[in-house]
């Protein structure tokens, strides 16, 4: 059998281990220490905006907090992009919240400011105001900022930016990871950098991200004995896993080089097939390409290209099915246009992994060339 193509494998950078070994000299192996704290240094660096960074056990994580510290809680209800994956709807129903979902619009495949200000304008008439917003830029491209946070002001109501796949990516020169009244970070194995399994919560006060750490670690109040007045969590990063994220922030603008090389790489190899399109950047998106991501002509075609490619030992995915699709969802309001129905049934995410090498990147292609010859 042919060597496994992953869709997106973990990328070392090789800095890694001096992180991780200065931590095992020094014993700080705790949810606590030097890395954990030069990890949320680095990120709020590479940000480059006045924002405060909270290293956190997951994306998830993050956007549980977040929402405990918007006060989202049983009876709430909160806006939710459906074209994602589940986490970004888990934790609302955590807080024992109701979860609204939004349909995307075609060309970010984000969230539809259309839809989203209907939902809100329904939501209200039914006596219920959303408590919060969560958008998400999908597959590292940025979602219609302006519009979505326009609408956002307009109601006042805060946006959660779900920025998961998209650290990395800018929208109009600011990166992304900014732009929410709190804004989430995943660095899971498949991710543009891993920690093997971390998050982070970015906030605009300091106040905001103290305020996460304590509840991050188990909400324990100040005191000799374990105190505890508040509901706490074990959310916090360790050490150890913090420094191999410093180890992957030295290499960051690279991962993204090359996956934006890949993505062009693709348009290139596979323009003289009209069956394919993909998914281009607006005036004022720039994404980091974190999966690159065709639409066929049909859900026929996308399945048959994706059984011809796990054939190969290749790895390709259907687009994330929406939420207001999903079994554990189905009862709660949907605000539709068709869009996200539509990318689920016709989208596939490609392989597309810094690591991925040319002669890989070929074998791709040719399954793909051979798919379509047959």
């Amino acid at each position: 059998m042919k060597p496994k193509i992953w869709l997106s494998s973990p990328h070392m950078s090789g800095n890694e281990l001096s992180y991780i070994n200065e931590a095992f000299k020094s014993n700080w192996v705790a949810p606590l220490g030097p890395n954990v704290n030069g990890f949320e240094d680095d990120i709020k660096s590479y940000l480059s905006k006045n924002r405060h960074v909270a290293a956190l056990a997951s994306g998830t994580s993050a956007l549980h907090l977040s929402l405990i510290l918007l006060g989202v809680g049983y009876g709430d209800e909160v806006i939710c992009q459906s074209k994602t994956f589940s986490a970004s709807a888990n934790p609302i129903v955590y807080q024992g919240a109701s979860p609204v979902f939004v349909d995307s619009e075609s060309e970010t495949w984000n969230m539809c400011p259309i839809q989203l200000e209907t939902a809100i304008k329904d939501r209200v008439a039914k006596g219920i105001k959303p408590k919060a917003i969560i958008a998400v830029h999908l597959y590292g491209m940025p979602y219609k900022v302006d519009e979505i946070n326009k609408i956002a002001l307009k109601y006042n109501i805060p946006i959660v930016e779900d920025s998961a796949e998209s650290l990395g990516s800018q929208y109009k020169g600011e990166n992304c990871g900014t732009f929410g009244d709190f804004s989430i970070l995943s660095f899971n194995g498949n991710k543009i950098i891993t920690t093997s399994g971390g998050g982070a919560l970015v906030t605009k006060t300091l106040t905001f991200k103290e305020k996460a750490i304590f509840l991050a670690t188990q909400a324990r109040d100040n005191a000799p004995h374990y105190l505890h007045s508040e509901i706490g969590y074990n959310y916090r990063m360790s050490n150890i896993v913090a420094g191999i994220g410093r180890g992957q922030m030295t290499i960051l603008d690279s991962h993204v080089a090359k996956r934006r090389s890949n993505y062009k790489f693709y348009v290139d190899a596979l323009k003289h097939i009209d069956r394919i399109t993909f998914l281009k950047e607006p005036e004022g998106h720039f994404s980091n390409r974190w999966l690159s991501c065709i639409l066929l002509d049909s859900k026929e075609t996308r399945e048959g290209l994706r059984l011809a490619l796990e054939e190969e030992n290749i790895e390709s995915r259907p687009l994330w099915k929406p939420m207001h699709q999903q079994p554990i969802f189905k009862e709660y309001s949907s605000y539709l246009n068709g869009v996200s129905d539509e990318l689920f049934e016709r989208g596939l995410c490609l392989p597309s992994g810094s690591n991925l090498t040319d002669n890989e990147l070929e074998r791709v292609i040719s399954a793909i060339n051979s798919y379509f010859v047959t």
